[in-house]
């Protein structure tokens, strides 16, 4: 109740900001330093944020400094927006999915259209109408997607090989990579390895979204297109969700409640998670592989996370964190960022040219996984007054985490408690 009482008050704050004045402007006379939060403390990200940023500053003197601050990852929208509440906005911030629709409505970001149309060399136009969808209102764009990465599965091959398993890739050339025979290789890597299945990276039983990477394959949805209809009580969410708890409770393919498992530390056979972890590979010795989800009973599918970036209103300095962002974002520095975060600039789409800066990515990898995915995908899960929803989601599926859960009678609860919230 305490978690779901600070994330109602944080998104509060931040609603209000929409009957706020901005901060300063900013302007290019006087020494300005910023500051953009971000949820990745992963070194190679920061640094290269930080190799851009100083390029930045060298022709930008009265820039006196550029940090990046990293919230973790579990807490970062109820911090980032207690921050704001609290008088210590940053002045650029990175923008989940799950949250984009509160950020654009509330009038928490500056519309960043003019500075990017007018950046020399910008080219605004190779921004992707779908990827620039979630970030807009009323013609407007309010974020701009840096990340819009399709999920897929990392395979510890030593470890399936070890479990006597057929590997992905080999289940992926007979056209049986399912659902079914991916559990089925996680259970035999648990039982044979002592080491994990399956991990659904930063679930840990809390971050309930990143199960639509796996619901999505029978179909299922947490609410209708609109918002307004629940979906935790469909037929196709009763049936993933019940051959997910199989999974967990019987099969035993995936860590089961309070059990912490880190594929990129060899402790685990899979994973699904996105590109930007890879080079967390970088110096492990395990052979590995990167492949799309498996096939559900509805096909096969895709889900895309988005990560956008944003200048704060409440911000000290909009004006000059708005021109930074345009230097970051723009075409030279987009493709540098293609390395960890999939760009929304099409003519960086293509493998050949994402394969030239994921060196431990092959071609057909991010072919298969992130430009087919970003072609064929939908997005996880958001809605407005997303954080009050997702905490009422979380405890309502509580109880499904059980050996002897009623799998139906809990998703009725989920739509019982959170219709209310849909209907506002």
């Amino acid at each position: 109740m305490k978690n779901r009482l600070t994330a109602v008050v944080a998104l509060t704050a931040l609603l209000g900001l929409s009957a706020c004045g901005g901060g300063d402007s900013g302007g290019s006379d006087g020494p300005v330093s910023l500051r953009m939060t971000t949820w990745s403390a992963n070194e190679a990200h920061l640094k290269l944020l930080d190799e851009i940023a100083t390029e930045y500053r060298a022709s930008h003197p009265n820039i006196t400094g550029i940090t990046f601050d990293p919230i973790p990852f579990e807490s970062y929208t109820t911090t980032l927006t207690t921050q704001i509440a609290g008088g210590n906005p940053p002045d650029l911030a990175w923008v989940l999915e799950n949250a984009a629709p509160d950020f654009v409505s509330s009038g928490a970001l500056v519309p960043l259209d003019d500075t990017l149309k007018g950046t020399d060399g910008y080219n605004f136009d190779e921004l992707a109408p779908a990827a620039t969808k979630l970030w807009q209102r009323d013609g407007k764009l309010y974020g701009y997607p840096f990340s819009t990465s399709p999920f897929g599965i990392f395979v510890n091959t030593d470890l399936v090989r070890a479990a006597g398993a057929k590997t992905p890739a080999e289940l992926i050339s007979a056209g049986t990579w399912n659902w079914e025979n991916a559990v089925a290789t996680a259970s035999a890597v648990a039982a044979r390895t002592g080491k994990a299945g399956l991990v659904v990276r930063d679930f840990d039983y809390k971050g309930w979204d990143f199960l639509s990477t796996v619901w999505t394959g029978w179909g299922a949805q947490a609410w209708s297109p609109d918002g307004r209809s629940c979906g935790f009580d469909a037929p196709e969410m009763v049936d993933a969700m019940t051959f997910l708890h199989k999974a967990i409770f019987t099969d035993k393919a995936l860590p089961g409640p309070g059990t912490a498992a880190d594929f990129f530390a060899g402790e685990a056979g899979m994973t699904i998670t996105q590109i930007s972890r890879a080079s967390l590979l970088e110096k492990q010795t395990f052979g590995w592989d990167l492949v799309p989800l498996p096939a559900g009973p509805k096909g096969a599918y895709s889900v895309i996370g988005q990560g956008g970036m944003g200048v704060l209103k409440k911000g000290k300095h909009a004006e000059a964190a708005a021109d930074f962002l345009a230097f970051l974002t723009n075409p030279t520095n987009s493709a540098k960022l293609a390395q960890f975060f999939p760009p929304p600039r099409t003519p960086l789409l293509t493998a050949e040219t994402l394969a030239k800066t994921n060196p431990l990515l092959k071609p057909e990898q991010l072919q298969k996984v992130v430009i087919d995915g970003i072609a064929n995908g939908v997005v996880k899960p958001s809605h407005t007054g997303q954080a009050e929803l997702s905490q009422a989601v979380r405890a309502a599926l509580d109880p499904l985490w059980k050996a002897d859960a009623d799998v139906r009678g809990v998703l009725g609860g989920v739509c019982s408690a959170i219709k209310p919230l849909l209907g506002k």
